[in-house]
C-alpha cells in the first residue's frame, strides 16, 4: 500500500477508500455525531436513582460473564459466594474502565491539538471527552454503591500505560481506543436487559452503551482514515502497539485480587480462568466484531497478528 501524505486537516476533500469502501467526509461524521450527542446524552447523577436500596439476590454481572463461570471452582461454591464475585467483578471492570478512559481523553486532546478548533472534528473530540468524564465519574459512584473496593490494574500496566499515552501514534491511538471500548461494549449490551442484574449496575450499563456507540464510530472512522493516510512505519508499529495493547488488556481485565475478596484461592482461581474453555469463547466473542474489523482494514497483520493471539483475544 502506498502512503498518502500525512499533513492532512479535517477539511481536506480528497476521496479516500480502504478495503471497506470509501471514507465518509470527516466533518460529516462529526456533525451526525454532535446531533446524536445533543439528542441521546444522559447525567447519570440525575438520571439513576442512587440512593435505592440494592436488591438481595441480584448479580452485580451476568453470571455467564463472571470469570469462572462453569470451572469447576464455580461449581464448588455456593449462590451467594458466587453473586458476591460478581459485584467485586463489576468493581473491576469499572475501576478498568476508568483507568482506561483517563487514558483515552489524554489520547483525544493530543489528537485535537494541532486540528482546526471550530471544526466540527474537535467540536465532537471535546463533546467525548465530557462523556467520558461523566462516565468515569459514574462508575467510581458504582463501585461505591456496591460496597467493593477499587482494583487498580497492576503497577507494571499502569507505568506501560504512561509510555503508551506519552508516545503513541494517532493511528495506534484510535486502535487501542477501540480495544477498551468494544469488548466491553459487548458485554454491557448484554448486561442492561439482564433483569437477574442489580438496577443501579443496569442504568450504569444502559447510559454507557448508548453514549460508546458514538465513541466507537468516531474512532472507527478515524482509525481508517489513519490507515489510509499513515505512513508505512507508521502502520507497521500500530499492528504492533494495538497487539501489545490486547495481550496487556486481557491480562489486565480482571483483576486476580477479586478472588481472595470472595475467600478463594487467588493462584488456583486464575489458573482454571486460563483453562476455561468458557471464558476464552466469552473473550474472543466480545473481540470479535473489533478484530474483523481490525483484520479488514490491515492492522492484523504480521507480529501484530501474532501478539493478538498471543492475547486470547483473537481464535
Amino acid at each position: 500500500m502506498t502512503s498518502a501524505p500525512t499533513a492532512m486537516t479535517v477539511t481536506d476533500t480528497e476521496v479516500l477508500r480502504d478495503a471497506l469502501g470509501l471514507l465518509k467526509d470527516r466533518e460529516q461524521v462529526a456533525e451526525r455525531l454532535l446531533d446524536s450527542s445533543a439528542k441521546h446524552s444522559f447525567d447519570p447523577d440525575i438520571e439513576l436513582d442512587w440512593d435505592a436500596p440494592l436488591e438481595e439476590g441480584k448479580w452485580f454481572w451476568p453470571p455467564e460473564l463472571v470469570s469462572l463461570y462453569d470451572t469447576p471452582l464455580w461449581k464448588k461454591m455456593p449462590t451467594e459466594q458466587q453473586q458476591d464475585l460478581s459485584r467485586h467483578e463489576a468493581a473491576s471492570l469499572a475501576s478498568l474502565g476508568i483507568w482506561f478512559e483517563i487514558i483515552l481523553m489524554q489520547l483525544l486532546v493530543r489528537h485535537i491539538y494541532d486540528k482546526p478548533v471550530t471544526s466540527a472534528h474537535v467540536r465532537y473530540a471535546l463533546t467525548e471527552i465530557a462523556d467520558e468524564c461523566r462516565h468515569s465519574k459514574m462508575f467510581a459512584r458504582m463501585i461505591q454503591k456496591g460496597g467493593a473496593p477499587a482494583y487498580p490494574v497492576s503497577r507494571l500496566n499502569h507505568n506501560l500505560a504512561r509510555v503508551l499515552k506519552t508516545i503513541s501514534t494517532t493511528p495506534g491511538s484510535f486502535a487501542c481506543t477501540l480495544l477498551g471500548e468494544e469488548i466491553l461494549d459487548w458485554m454491557q449490551r448484554l448486561t442492561f436487559p439482564d433483569e437477574r442484574v442489580q438496577t443501579i449496575v443496569r442504568g450504569v450499563t444502559r447510559i454507557h452503551v448508548v453514549e460508546e456507540a458514538r465513541h466507537v464510530r468516531y474512532a472507527r472512522e478515524e482509525l481508517r482514515r489513519q490507515m489510509v493516510t499513515a505512513p508505512r512505519w507508521e502502520q507497521e508499529l500500530t499492528r504492533i502497539s494495538s497487539g501489545e495493547a490486547a495481550r496487556v488488556f486481557s491480562v489486565a481485565f480482571v483483576n486476580p485480587d477479586v478472588y481472595s475478596s470472595v475467600g478463594l484461592d487467588k493462584r488456583e482461581a486464575v489458573a482454571q480462568v486460563k483453562a476455561s474453555g468458557h471464558r476464552r469463547e466469552v473473550m474472543q466473542s466480545g473481540a470479535r466484531k473489533l478484530t474483523d474489523f481490525l483484520d479488514e482494514i490491515g492492522v492484523l497483520r504480521g507480529m501484530g497478528r501474532r501478539l493478538w493471539r498471543s492475547s486470547g483475544l483473537l481464535a
